[in-house]
């Protein structure tokens, strides 16, 4: 029996490659691409929170980068660079102005701006609420209910504006004067302690349509009717809760401004407008009529005063007489009637 063959050993050695082919070259791309997603995010968000000026700025500055370089310059941020810097608020396309600043001036952020703007912010909330307050009202009340259609409410530059329109159906007033209709004196009186509840100040004004008295404005005319009626109304709002010293101003507008331009003789046109003003709105309408700002000061004017008023209490002993002769004749017979065709009375709404 043949002896058998030794058979050879063969040994297998595997060589394990740790991850892969490529290493951990992937991590290092995600890192690229989460880093380039982050700067794209963050560029949006520089974009949305740009100004206006802002951007045109930086438009500018990329059609021409190289102004700074050769027209010289502190800097691209500078108020001399086509590259806006500075304030979040500017008053131009170019330099470093904020807003209200004066060029060449610095302004920084105080407590006292810090105010003002935390302050206007609460006045515009409270408006926004005494809004809210007002068509809650309009909608639980029968009376305001039923009116709902001439009420008009909304918010404007200078405050919380309410319009009460009138209708060929229910005028607000009586034909041609300032009596108030029943059910109008109603609306006022339910709002009037809703207008109570803030401390900012109200302006009345009355509106007319474009039918005109006979008179041609000589005697009584949109004018007087509108004042007449603005007053009318204040007077039922301070009689059922309005403070008085919260009415800035009564005005008679007349026709002027009306509420719809392409009819000037509408009813919509016949309204009366109450104001909640702003507080700030309140300021500078005082100041526009000067009540804060005087020519002279009221010392000086308490003087001028009591020097007039002695100079005309006791004349001269010896002054003449400014009258000599016998007295003017007197006016006898009937009274002047007006010209013919011209109508004393009013003959409008």
């Amino acid at each position: 029996m043949a002896e058998a063959k030794p058979q050879p050993i063969v040994i297998k050695k595997v060589k394990k490659v740790v991850a892969g082919g490529h290493g951990a070259a992937w991590k290092i791309a995600y890192a690229d691409f989460v880093t380039a997603m982050m700067a794209f995010f963050l560029l949006m968000w520089l974009l949305g929170s740009s100004t206006k000026a802002q951007l045109q700025g930086i438009a500018k500055y990329f059609q021409q980068p190289l102004k700074v370089a050769l027209e010289g310059g502190p800097g691209a941020g500078s108020a001399t660079s086509v590259l806006n810097g500075g304030g979040t608020d500017l008053t131009r396309t170019v330099g470093q102005v904020r807003n209200g600043a004066t060029p060449g001036t610095t302004v920084r952020p105080n407590a006292t701006t810090t105010v003002v703007v935390r302050a206007e912010q609460i006045d515009r909330a409270n408006l926004q609420a005494l809004k809210r307050e007002l068509e809650q009202q309009i909608r639980i009340n029968p009376q305001l209910s039923a009116f709902r259609n001439q009420l008009l409410i909304d918010i404007t530059r200078d405050g919380l504006r309410i319009q009460v329109v009138d209708s060929d159906k229910r005028p607000m007033f009586a034909l041609g004067g300032a009596t108030l209709e029943s059910y109008a004196r109603n609306i006022y009186k339910d709002i009037a302690p809703t207008l109570n509840s803030l401390p900012n100040m109200v302006s009345i004004t009355g509106h007319t349509d474009a039918l005109n008295y006979q008179n041609h404005g000589a005697g009584y005319s949109n004018y007087n009717l509108s004042a007449d009626r603005a007053n009318a109304v204040r007077q039922v709002l301070v009689q059922s809760g309005l403070d008085e010293a919260k009415v800035l101003r009564v005005v008679g507008m007349g026709s002027v401004a009306p509420f719809d331009a392409g009819n000037p003789n509408s009813p919509l046109n016949r309204r009366v407008s109450i104001l909640v003003l702003t507080k700030s709105a309140a300021t500078r309408i005082l100041k526009e009529q000067g009540a804060e700002q005087t020519a002279s000061t009221a010392p000086e004017a308490d003087a001028k005063l009591a020097s007039g008023a002695a100079a005309t209490a006791a004349p001269p002993a010896s002054a003449a007489p400014s009258h000599v002769g016998p007295p003017p004749p007197l006016h006898v017979g009937p009274p002047a009637l007006p010209a013919p065709g011209v109508s004393s009375l009013p003959a409008k709404p």
